[in-house]
């Protein structure tokens, strides 16, 4: 069997072995499959598979977490902002940023600016507010570049961890294809069951309709209609949450693009196949096109902008960065290679 191994170092080795490491694969795929199906598609017996997932919750190194459709639970676009700190006040900054629900990602850089964040007013928040006055208002903080997210080409749950061959990673798609319909245009489409059931799969995106019907006083089958409208409207897509070190992408960095207007679809369409870009947005201010994209190590990084990046039309210059320590991504608050709480007070109406 071929696998796509990427390097990890041997504390990172001690922390996920192989079975580990393919269900962690598998998941990124299909987030909610049966543990049975799981184990059954990875030829290893179901007990196992059980017992290596909760090992890994229990140890806070992997989450399946619930994405909210940023448009139903923000009040306006998200922002990218970078923010330079003052000399020694990184730590103090990061952590005031923490108190804000609004604040979706926390990520202490390399580069001109030391701080990058991912702002979503969220409903009932004013975006402006925050912008020019509380989050400035922040000791430390020194100067704030803010970028509105037009569009999104790609999200986080869309990437992939390169490693399962093609025979389970088409039987783990299958297991993960919903029907769609339409979206919804706001959370006040929904009922009271179906809106808690929203919160739950926010906290667990693996949760059962039997858990959700025990813990909201309803029926299995009840619960099973709420959990199917929320995932086939879109409302909710559910995700892995891991430190890609532990899985062989030690190295993050985000680019932004200058692009020529012309070239920014074709751009786009080009990098949203890439496999090592995780986000990829258009944005206000004087580049158009941000990514964020994880390396197994520097050499691949570099290549990615030699050859990858140098060979897009349209690109006139860029500017990157790296990820020094990630302290908050998608509401879930990091320590080191391991989960810490979530965000509360994120779904609103």
């Amino acid at each position: 069997m071929h696998r796509s191994h990427t390097r990890r170092d041997s504390a990172d080795a001690r922390l996920l072995d192989d079975v580990d490491l393919d269900i962690v694969a598998a998941l990124h795929i299909a987030p909610r499959v049966p543990t049975a199906t799981l184990a059954s598609i990875l030829d290893i017996p179901t007990s196992t598979a059980n017992r290596r997932i909760a090992r890994m919750q229990d140890e806070r190194l992997l989450r399946v977490v619930g994405r909210f459709a940023w448009d139903l639970i923000v009040s306006s676009n998200p922002y990218e902002l970078w923010i330079t700190s003052s000399p020694g006040q990184s730590h103090a900054v990061t952590a005031a940023l923490l108190g804000i629900p609004d604040v979706q990602a926390v990520i202490q850089t390399s580069g001109s600016t030391d701080i990058y964040a991912n702002l979503y007013p969220l409903r009932g928040s004013d975006p402006q507010e925050l912008l020019v006055e509380r989050i400035p208002a922040i000791p430390g903080i020194r100067a704030i570049d803010s970028r509105m997210i037009l569009e999104t080409a790609k999200v986080g749950q869309a990437w992939r961890f390169p490693r399962l061959p093609q025979r389970q990673q088409l039987a783990l798609e299958a297991e993960a294809a919903v029907e769609h319909q339409p979206p919804l245009a706001s959370l006040a489409e929904l009922t009271e069951l179906e809106f808690q059931t929203m919160r739950l799969l926010g906290e667990n995106g693996r949760i059962t309709a039997a858990e959700v019907g025990r813990r909201l006083g309803v029926s299995a089958s009840t619960a099973s209609r709420a959990i199917r409208t929320l995932l086939q409207t879109g409302a909710v897509t559910c995700r892995v949450e891991i430190e890609p070190s532990l899985i062989g992408f030690p190295l993050m960095a985000f680019v932004s693009l200058d692009v020529r207007p012309r070239d920014i679809s074709r751009a786009l369409e080009t990098l949203a196949a890439h496999p090592a870009i995780r986000l990829l947005c258009t944005v206000t201010g004087e580049a158009p096109v941000s990514l964020a994209a994880s390396f197994s190590g520097p050499a691949a990084l570099s290549e990615f902008l030699r050859q990858d990046l140098g060979a897009l039309p349209g690109v006139t210059s860029l500017s990157s960065a790296t990820a020094l320590r990630t302290v908050r991504r998608y509401w879930v608050d990091r320590d080191g290679m391991r989960l810490g709480s979530a965000t509360q007070d994120v779904l609103r109406r």
